[in-house]
């Protein structure tokens, strides 16, 4: 491996206790090109960056999404590796991340944090919330991996310029691994160290607002991957609000008491959800049609490089 052919990724934001060390140790394992894209660091990350040899670009816009997706924009090297800079992941354990990309096994790794944390990196509710989100992942991407918003990935070329993201914030890491099943590309989970953070470095993760945020992104881009579990959840809810109030009508009117509105209301909402349900299945063939056709070209594509 040409270690020149590797870009160390870091988006940094407020990470002045730890952004030099980290540096220093990938310069140390040979990585010369580091890239810390930041956005508008108020402390001196920055200052510290450039002083130990990183490019240093500062995002135009605000949120991590926002300066990954920048980053993605400007490189051209053939691997890139992602690292947050918080201290929290080990820079001797690059290797783990970049063979089997090298080797043609992934175009993307995502390294997983459960297989090795130090105590006190996750919190109750942390670890809670990942095991939630994964199985969530899972359920609507039929891909069931351990670790979705893991800090530490590595790329090639093909992954992270077919890449596409929308979203701003801490749901990058999710749009990434949502990126990767809807392109098909080869994704490989390694196992990685986790570290708690450095004392006084504080956490810009809210895991309960953010947690909500990352479930909803999951959700939401199922539309366009998914539409059979999009549509047929939201048919789900329509339907049995519908039997509920429905229910709730046929038994006043066992009574002898009279709901109209309800029960038009009731019939609406279980005819609007049994809609729901078919236009389901429609846009499921219409997905599948076009993944069959994309897989098709990219073959043909392949081919004629070859």
């Amino acid at each position: 491996m040409n270690k020149e052919d590797v870009c160390i990724l870091i988006p940094t934001l407020n990470e002045g206790k730890t952004i030099a060390a980290l540096i220093k140790e990938f310069k140390s394992l040979g990585y010369s090109d580091i890239l810390v894209i930041d956005g508008h660091s108020t402390d001196d990350t920055v200052s510290k960056a450039q002083k130990t040899g990183a490019r240093v670009v500062v995002q135009t816009g605000t949120g991590k999404g926002q300066a990954i997706n920048q980053a993605f924009r400007l490189l051209s090297s053939k691997y890139v590796v992602m690292v947050d800079g918080d201290g929290t992941y080990l820079p001797q354990e690059i290797n783990k991340l970049i063979e089997p990309v090298i080797s043609g096994e992934a175009d993307h790794v995502i390294g997983n944090r459960f297989t090795n944390y130090q105590k006190g990196a996750f919190t109750g509710l942390n670890l809670f919330g990942n095991r939630i989100l994964n199985k969530i992942f899972g359920l609507a991407y039929g891909v069931w991996l351990n670790d979705i918003l893991s800090g530490y990935r590595a790329f090639n070329y093909n992954a992270y310029k077919q890449i596409e993201l929308k979203k701003t914030g801490f749901e990058v890491e999710t749009e990434i691994s949502v990126e990767c099943v809807k392109k098909d590309l080869k994704i490989v989970e390694v196992p990685i160290t986790y570290l708690t953070r450095v004392s006084g470095a504080v956490t810009k993760l809210r895991p309960v607002r953010d947690g909500f945020r990352i479930a909803s992104t999951i959700y939401i881009l199922t539309r366009t991957h998914n539409p059979l579990f999009y549509f047929n959840l939201i048919g789900l809810f329509l339907f049995m609000s519908g039997v509920i109030i429905g229910g709730y009508v046929v038994n006043e009117w066992i009574q002898n008491i009279t709901h109209i509105p309800l029960t038009i209301f009731a019939t609406l909402l279980i005819l609007t959800g049994i809609l729901m349900f078919i236009f389901a299945i429609l846009s499921d063939l219409m997905v599948s049609m076009h993944r069959e056709n994309m897989r098709t070209m990219r073959k043909i594509l392949k081919e004629m490089e070859q």
